[in-house]
């Protein structure tokens, strides 16, 4: 799979104010990123997983830190689900 480069300028001294690398923000931005277009049903849990660079793991734990569900299901979706597990 080929990767793209999406550039984001940021002024130079937001390094220093967050006391962070080129490399901790850059990671932070894709997280975000990811845990967003999840969020707004963009992106699959495996795609948001993908894009954020973490493991599964690392990635449901950041979704629960920022108090956003693993699963985007609504209760119709739930009740659909429980009655077709009841005709099995």
């Amino acid at each position: 799979m080929k990767n793209i480069t999406i550039p984001v300028d940021i002024p130079s001294d937001m390094l220093v104010a967050l006391n962070e690398s080129e490399q901790e923000l850059k990671s932070y931005f894709q997280t975000a990123t990811a845990m967003m277009l999840f969020q707004e049903g963009k992106l699959t849990i495996g795609k948001a997983i993908q894009l954020s660079g973490l493991t599964r793991f690392e990635f449901e734990k950041a979704l629960s830190r920022n108090k956003i569900p693993v699963s985007l299901l609504d209760a119709d979706q739930i009740m659909s689900d429980a009655e077709k597990l009841r005709g099995l």
